[in-house]
C-alpha cells in the first residue's frame, strides 16, 4: 500500500475516533461517594433514578440533591455492604424497566480509582447507565518475527458492540481482580492462550476513554498489553464470546479501523501497538 493511501486511512481513523468520542460535561452530573467522583451520570438518567425512588423495593434515596454540578449516590447509606445491596436492588429495577443492556451476573467496583478501596459493588450491566468509572484489560497478539497480529470479532450475541472487531483479548475487570489477572483469565477464555504464556504479556500503559454512548457513559481505564505469540499459534475461543479470529497485517488492520468496524477502545489499543513498531503513520489528534 502506498504512503498516500496509508495516510488517507490515518485521516479516516482520526475522523472516526472523533465522531465516537463526544462528551459534553454540561449534560452530566459528577456522581460522588464519600466526596470522591465515581462516575459521570447523564442528566436524563438522573431524572429516571429520582422517579424510581419509592418504587417497589426501593425504599432508599438513590440520589442526593444536586450541588455545583455534582450529586451523591446513595446519600443515606454509609457502608460497603449496605451500598452494594442497595445498588443490587437498583440494578434489578432498572433491568425490570428494560433500561439496561444485557445482564452479566458480574460485580464491578464502585470506586474513584483502581488503587482506591471499592466503596461498593454493582452489577456490571448497570455501570454504564450510571456512568461509573470502570476498568478493562486489552491485549494485542503480535506474531513473533512477522509484521502481523491476531484480532478477534465479537460474537453477535454480545450485549455491547456485537459483531465488531476487537483486540485478540479484551475483558472488563471485575471487583477483586487486577489488570494482569483479568488478562490471564480472558486469554484462556477468549483465545485459548495458556496462563504460562499469558503472563509474559508486556504492559504498555493505559488508555483513557470518556464518551457518551447509548447506554449512558463509557468512562473506562483500559490497560494495554502486547503479547508475542509463536508463529504457529492459532487462537481458539472457549467461552462463545468470539465469532472469529483473523491474522492481519498492519495495512489490513488500519483499513478495518478506518471503516469503523473495530470498537473504539480496541482501535486505540491497536493504534498504540502499530505506532510503537513503526507499522502505522501518525494519526491526526492521536497521541502515541
Amino acid at each position: 500500500m502506498s504512503m498516500s493511501n496509508r495516510q488517507d486511512l490515518a485521516r479516516r481513523i482520526a475522523a472516526n475516533l472523533a465522531a465516537r468520542s463526544h462528551f459534553d460535561p454540561a449534560q452530566h452530573l459528577r456522581l460522588t461517594m464519600e466526596g470522591l467522583q465515581v462516575g459521570w451520570l447523564p442528566r436524563r438518567h438522573a431524572q429516571t433514578l429520582r422517579e424510581l425512588e419509592g418504587a417497589e423495593g426501593i425504599d432508599f434515596a438513590v440520589l442526593g440533591d444536586e450541588s455545583d454540578g455534582a450529586v451523591v449516590l446513595l446519600p443515606d447509606v454509609q457502608d460497603f455492604d449496605g451500598r452494594s445491596a442497595a445498588l443490587a436492588t437498583l440494578a434489578r429495577r432498572l433491568a425490570a424497566h428494560n433500561l439496561l443492556r444485557g445482564w452479566r451476573d458480574e460485580a464491578f467496583a464502585v470506586t474513584p480509582a483502581l488503587t482506591h478501596p471499592a466503596l461498593a459493588t454493582i452489577e456490571r450491566a448497570a455501570a454504564r447507565y450510571l456512568g461509573l468509572l470502570t476498568f478493562a484489560s486489552h491485549m494485542n497478539g503480535i506474531v513473533a518475527g512477522q509484521r502481523a497480529l491476531w484480532i478477534a470479532r465479537r460474537s453477535e450475541s454480545k450485549a455491547v458492540d456485537p459483531g465488531m472487531w476487537d483486540n485478540l483479548v479484551a475483558g472488563g475487570m471485575p471487583h477483586g481482580s487486577d489488570p494482569l489477572a483479568t488478562l490471564v483469565r480472558e486469554c484462556d477464555e477468549e483465545s485459548g492462550i495458556p496462563p504460562w504464556l499469558a503472563v509474559q504479556a508486556q504492559v504498555h500503559g493505559e488508555v483513557e476513554v470518556l464518551r457518551e454512548i447509548d447506554e449512558g457513559v463509557q468512562w473506562e481505564t483500559v490497560y494495554s498489553y502486547d503479547l508475542e505469540l509463536p508463529a504457529g499459534f492459532v487462537p481458539h475461543n472457549r467461552d462463545g464470546e468470539v465469532a472469529e479470529h483473523r491474522l492481519v497485517g498492519p495495512d489490513a488492520a488500519l483499513a478495518i479501523m478506518a471503516d469503523g468496524a473495530m470498537t473504539l477502545d480496541a482501535t486505540l489499543v491497536t493504534l498504540c501497538a502499530l505506532r510503537r513498531r513503526g507499522w502505522a503513520p501518525p494519526v491526526p489528534g492521536f497521541a502515541d
